[in-house]
């Protein structure tokens, strides 16, 4: 693929860059948040795997979404059983912890049964390092937004307050943002009902995930 079919590409899929036949710096970043998402290095360079990559999202767009959704990848906790109601959306949150700061996903479950909550409120939980670890079982109603509960799963990611402890902040790493796309890819193929991704903070005055869903690759996954 020379650069303008690797922009023509980049830009079907939903990425914001101009279509000019020169590989400029928004097509770099373009094409290295693509590689990320699809678990490849993110170095910008158009190699046979991201030539591969690219052709294999460009064919999965254009399938009907009547067609039976590809098989998800291998994810920790896909083994447990699968929601039996209807899910519609996915929703992203932080923890509101501060930048760099991990937290156990024990610790977060120990905050919400603190509140009175019977479990950890999140189905998923994106630790520093990009791992993903069970929270809630997926067949059970999350408790992650206020009314918006029963047809949703909740992914948080560790982060979202600056190193002050207070001002909201998208303190994602690169291995937080290539696993959240990811994983959350996956739970579209999960669930080929989900028809958005959100984040908390267009349902509450909130700062959480403290960055706009809407403006992220995350936004456009569906």
């Amino acid at each position: 693929m020379n650069t303008r079919e690797v922009q023509a590409a980049l830009a079907r899929l939903g990425y914001a860059l101009v279509v000019d036949g020169a590989a400029g710096p928004k097509t770099r970043s373009a094409l290295e948040t693509f590689q990320r998402g699809r678990g490849l290095a993110a170095d910008g360079i158009v190699g046979p795997q991201t030539i591969k990559a690219l052709q294999a999202a460009i064919a999965e767009k254009a399938e009907p979404r009547t067609q039976a959704p590809p098989a998800p990848p291998s994810l920790p906790g896909f083994a447990q059983p699968r929601a039996t109601r209807r899910i519609d959306e996915i929703i992203i949150h932080c923890t509101a912890t501060p930048e760099g700061r991990d937290v156990s996903v024990e610790t977060i479950r120990g905050w919400h049964i603190g509140q009175g909550w019977k479990d950890i409120g999140y189905h998923w939980v994106v630790m520093l390092d990009g791992s993903v670890k069970p929270g809630r079982p997926e067949a059970q109603v999350g408790s992650h937004v206020a009314g918006r509960n029963s047809g949703t799963l909740g992914v948080v990611y560790v982060g979202g307050v600056a190193a002050d402890g207070k001002t909201p902040k998208d303190t994602r790493t690169p291995a937080q943002k290539a696993a959240l796309l990811a994983h959350v890819r996956a739970l579209i193929a999960r669930y080929p009902t989900v028809r958005k991704v959100t984040g908390h903070n267009q349902y509450a005055a909130k700062a959480c995930p403290s960055f706009d869903v809407r403006r992220d690759d995350l936004g456009r996954l569906v």
